[in-house]
């Protein structure tokens, strides 16, 4: 099996109230996940906001992570920007503070064909010698990984696996069963309510954003589908589908990002993991009344008395 497996979440970047980074309670983030069990730590994500930060608070960010990490799990560093060169560049910063793998979308706000984007990969693992995870979030970058392209890369070598956060499960389904004997290649579904269903499909691991909130919960959840426990599998992911309407409690107040995220970080302020639920701007907080629902649902699930 691949160094990369199990539940490996998109760590979540505590800011105070100035907006700089608050590496305090970042350090209590990744302790909070290495100690309930993740397998990985997926820095500079789009849950940690990384389109956010200019290249210094990228490189301070991933510094840290790998220097509290310590080699008790790998690090897989976000590098995620619009073009090529801009991608390589974060990369080589990944590699040079001591990242395991990088992840990269699809080229974005520059309009991309499939074509072009297998040369956006090609062209990034040619350039720096570090495993290459490809990131399909179509939600974001406004163009798909298709089947083909995923396939193709994996099979020539340019990238050693996929994080699948486009919902479409189907795709991801084929994915798995054209790979099947490409023992070195793992795949990941970014799903927080049916990786259940994804892991039976065979999925290697999952990266899901509430496992900052509830990483004991997805922890539970892998182990029960490595025994074959699907019952149990069944209802644990079931109560984090319950868990996972603190996304929606801000919706049609504040943009989709901000209440997902938001909805972490208020969640994990109320746990005590982070400080605040400060949003990097323009990105609203959720207010006080929403923390309270937020509350609510944290105590229905048991993590909060």
């Amino acid at each position: 099996m691949s160094k990369f497996f199990g539940v490996v979440p998109p760590v979540v970047t505590p800011l105070y109230d100035d907006f700089s980074v608050d590496y305090a309670s970042y350090t209590r983030v990744l302790e909070h996940l290495i100690d309930n069990g993740c397998h990985g730590l997926f820095p500079l994500g789009s849950t940690s906001e990384v389109v956010f930060y200019d290249d210094a608070e990228r490189r301070k960010i991933l510094e840290h992570t790998v220097k509290v990490a310590n080699g008790r799990v790998p690090v897989i560093a976000g590098v995620i920007d619009p073009t090529t060169d801009r991608v390589i560049r974060h990369a080589r910063t990944a590699k040079d503070v001591g990242a395991d793998a990088v992840v990269v979308t699809a080229p974005f706000y520059t309009i991309t064909s499939q074509a072009e984007t297998l040369d956006h990969f090609r062209i990034i693992r040619d350039a720096v010698d570090i495993p290459l995870i490809a990131y399909d979030i179509p939600v974001c970058v406004h163009s798909k990984l298709a089947r083909q392209t995923v396939v193709t890369l994996a099979k020539e070598g340019t990238i050693v696996g996929l994080k699948d956060s486009s919902g479409d499960d189907g795709n991801f389904r084929y994915a798995l069963s054209d790979l099947a004997d490409t023992k070195e290649v793992f795949l990941m579904t970014g799903s927080e309510i049916v990786v259940d269903n994804a892991l039976q499909m065979g999925a290697h691991g999952v990266v899901p954003g509430l496992a900052n909130v509830d990483p004991a919960g997805y922890v539970r959840l892998w182990n029960h589908a490595r025994k074959g426990d699907w019952e149990a599998a069944r209802k644990e992911q079931e109560r984090l589908c319950r868990l996972f309407e603190i996304v929606w409690v801000a919706a049609g107040r504040v943009s989709g990002g901000a209440t997902g995220v938001g909805g972490f970080k208020t969640a994990m302020r109320s746990l005590g993991i982070i400080s605040t639920n400060v949003m990097a701007r323009p990105r609203a907080p959720l207010n006080d009344a929403e923390a309270a629902r937020i509350d609510e649902i944290l105590r229905s699930v048991g993590l909060l008395n």
